[in-house]
């Protein structure tokens, strides 16, 4: 691959965007390469957890505009395609059968943010930066805001969006767009251990767990309860949990 990397330890696979010279921007190739990374690990038996981080400073500065210049005049089939491939990769990340991590550090923008906010749980370092600047050039955040209003709310949602501006990691925190901030000093260190933790759980549980934790999304309270009660029973099933009861019942 071109623009990405790939690596696994058998547990862990770590996709890494790999173009910092252009602030590791995302353009046609870019999601293609995301795309048949994350299809791969969603296959792949022994991968429990996928770990999203970036080489350079920056975590991703969004689309690539040069490659967006080229596409001005292109057909609305041309611009839908090139639309619809990120999209395609927002949707991988959540249908994967396994949590995904970002770690990000420096700046994630625009599609960046996205990227980042796709993922199931975000990891930042301390000096990170958030925003979605889309409308500063006459563009508009349209696929990631499917993410930042189930991750923040509406209103500071709508305030991100509309006037662009970036948020420091403590805010982002604070607002729910990052699930933990981490020192810059030993921030890989910091993210290997507690990506090591969730990877060392049952990967089946895993698996029931982020089925039914975005499947809550379009279900009302009864029928929310009514997938929890057949998650439970698959979970019940498993050959991990039958091992977890009969650990724990002779510890007793």
């Amino acid at each position: 691959m071109k623009y990405i990397r790939v690596d696994s330890d058998g547990a862990i696979a770590r996709v890494t965007l790999a173009r910092p010279e252009k602030k590791n921007a995302l353009n046609r190739d870019t999601a293609a390469e995301l795309l048949q990374a994350f299809t791969s690990c969603a296959q792949h038996v022994d991968t429990k957890v996928v770990l999203l981080a970036a080489d350079g400073p920056d975590f991703c500065a969004g689309a690539d505009l040069a490659a967006l210049a080229e596409l001005l005049d292109a057909s609305p089939d041309a611009q839908y395609e090139d639309a619809e491939l990120l999209g395609r990769v927002f949707m991988a990340i959540r249908e994967m059968p396994k949590p995904v991590v970002a770690a990000v550090t420096g700046r994630a923008l625009a599609g960046g943010a996205g990227l980042a906010s796709a993922c199931d749980v975000v990891y930042a370092a301390e000096g990170a930066e958030f925003g979605y600047p889309e409308v500063r050039v006459g563009f508009v955040p349209a696929m990631v805001m499917t993410m930042l209003r189930r991750s923040v709310g509406e209103k500071r949602a709508f305030e991100l969006v509309s006037t662009g501006r970036r948020v420091s990691a403590k805010e982002a925190l604070e607002m729910g767009l990052v699930s933990r901030v981490l020192p810059d000093a030993g921030f890989q260190d910091a993210v290997n251990a507690l990506v090591g933790e969730m990877a060392a759980t049952s990967a089946s549980a895993q698996q029931l767990t982020k089925r039914l934790f975005y499947q809550l999304d379009d279900l009302d309270f009864q029928n929310g309860i009514a997938a929890g009660i057949r998650t439970n029973i698959a979970a019940r099933r498993t050959p991990d949990f039958r091992a977890g009861v009969e650990r724990f019942t002779r510890k007793g």
